[in-house]
């Protein structure tokens, strides 16, 4: 079971879990409803990410309540209401925080591993 947290204080991203960040970058470029969520999330991780119908809707309720997304706009599909989420413009700003700190934790990771010996590029 994934966690689906963003801690925030004041407006600032300190740390965002896997599945949320996937969440936000799904939503990056355009509305999705939540299927689209689930299959957008399978493709940006590899496959390695599935979330849960509930742990989903759980997370979007959080993310719409700290203003990080907006609904979009809602339909009726066969039916049922079909609801679309798109990434406010302080999800974005959120979004590109946290993409640029795990840029600099894999840049850190990648520059302790070169000085490990017997990795290629590290002291021998």
């Amino acid at each position: 079971m994934h966690r689906l947290t963003l801690y925030l204080v004041g407006r600032t991203v300190l740390a965002v879990q896997e599945p949320t960040f996937l969440i936000l970058t799904a939503l990056a470029a355009r509305p999705l409803h939540g299927y689209g969520i689930v299959q957008s999330v399978i493709d940006l991780s590899d496959g390695e990410v599935k979330l849960r119908p509930g742990t989903l809707y759980g997370a979007l309720d959080r993310l719409d309540q700290q203003g990080l997304i907006v609904v979009d706009r809602e339909e009726s599909v066969d039916g049922r209401l079909r609801r679309y989420y798109r990434l406010s413009d302080s999800g974005a700003v959120a979004l590109t925080e946290q993409a640029e700190r795990l840029r600099r934790r894999a840049t850190a990771a990648a520059t302790q591993l070169g000085l490990r010996p017997g990795v290629a590029g590290g002291a021998a």
